[in-house]
Protein backbone atom coordinates (compact mmCIF):
# COMPACT_ATOMS: atom_id res chain seq x y z
CA UNK A 1 0.00 0.00 0.00
CA UNK A 2 3.04 2.42 0.01
CA UNK A 3 4.88 3.97 -2.99
CA UNK A 4 1.99 3.71 -5.15
CA UNK A 5 0.21 6.92 -5.58
CA UNK A 6 -0.48 8.58 -8.10
CA UNK A 7 1.69 11.79 -8.55
CA UNK A 8 -1.64 13.79 -9.51
CA UNK A 9 -3.17 13.02 -6.31
CA UNK A 10 -0.46 14.34 -4.47
CA UNK A 11 0.56 17.54 -6.10
CA UNK A 12 -3.84 18.41 -5.94
CA UNK A 13 -3.70 17.69 -2.17
CA UNK A 14 -6.92 16.33 -2.95
CA UNK A 15 -6.77 13.58 0.10
CA UNK A 16 -6.37 16.78 2.28
CA UNK A 17 -9.42 18.70 0.83
CA UNK A 18 -11.21 15.08 1.03
CA UNK A 19 -10.05 15.39 5.25
CA UNK A 20 -11.51 18.67 5.76
CA UNK A 21 -14.78 17.83 3.96
CA UNK A 22 -15.86 14.16 5.05
CA UNK A 23 -19.06 12.79 4.64
CA UNK A 24 -21.68 12.74 8.18
CA UNK A 25 -20.72 8.85 8.05
CA UNK A 26 -17.16 8.99 7.43
CA UNK A 27 -17.18 11.07 10.20
CA UNK A 28 -18.91 9.23 12.98
CA UNK A 29 -16.84 6.01 11.76
CA UNK A 30 -13.69 8.01 12.11
CA UNK A 31 -14.93 8.70 16.16
CA UNK A 32 -14.40 4.74 17.15
CA UNK A 33 -11.11 4.32 14.35
CA UNK A 34 -8.97 6.92 15.05
CA UNK A 35 -6.32 6.57 18.24
CA UNK A 36 -6.21 2.77 17.86
CA UNK A 37 -9.93 2.02 19.50
CA UNK A 38 -10.39 -0.31 17.05
CA UNK A 39 -8.73 -3.38 18.85
CA UNK A 40 -5.58 -1.35 19.16
CA UNK A 41 -5.32 -1.19 15.47
CA UNK A 42 -3.85 2.20 13.74
CA UNK A 43 -6.26 3.57 10.85
CA UNK A 44 -5.43 6.57 8.45
CA UNK A 45 -8.14 8.23 6.89
CA UNK A 46 -8.08 9.63 2.73
CA UNK A 47 -4.62 7.59 2.30
CA UNK A 48 -3.54 7.79 -1.24
CA UNK A 49 -3.03 4.71 -3.15
CA UNK A 50 -2.74 4.37 -7.15
CA UNK A 51 -5.24 6.50 -9.16
CA UNK A 52 -7.98 6.42 -5.86
CA UNK A 53 -8.10 7.89 -2.13
CA UNK A 54 -8.93 5.26 -0.08
CA UNK A 55 -11.34 6.21 3.02
CA UNK A 56 -9.90 4.83 5.71
CA UNK A 57 -6.77 2.15 6.02
CA UNK A 58 -5.40 -0.48 8.58
CA UNK A 59 -2.17 -1.09 6.96
CA UNK A 60 -1.02 -3.51 9.37
CA UNK A 61 -3.73 -5.80 8.46
CA UNK A 62 -3.98 -4.59 4.52
CA UNK A 63 -7.79 -3.78 5.57
CA UNK A 64 -9.82 -0.47 3.46
CA UNK A 65 -13.01 0.42 4.76
CA UNK A 66 -15.07 2.86 2.12
CA UNK A 67 -17.74 4.62 2.99
CA UNK A 68 -20.70 6.68 1.00
CA UNK A 69 -22.87 9.34 2.93
CA UNK A 70 -25.84 11.05 2.16
CA UNK A 71 -23.81 13.67 0.09
CA UNK A 72 -22.47 11.29 -2.49
CA UNK A 73 -26.57 11.43 -4.36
Amino acid sequence: MLGQTNKRVLKNKLQRKLRRNMTDAERLLWRVLRNKQMAGFKFRRQHPFGDFILDFVCIDRKLVVEVDGGQHT
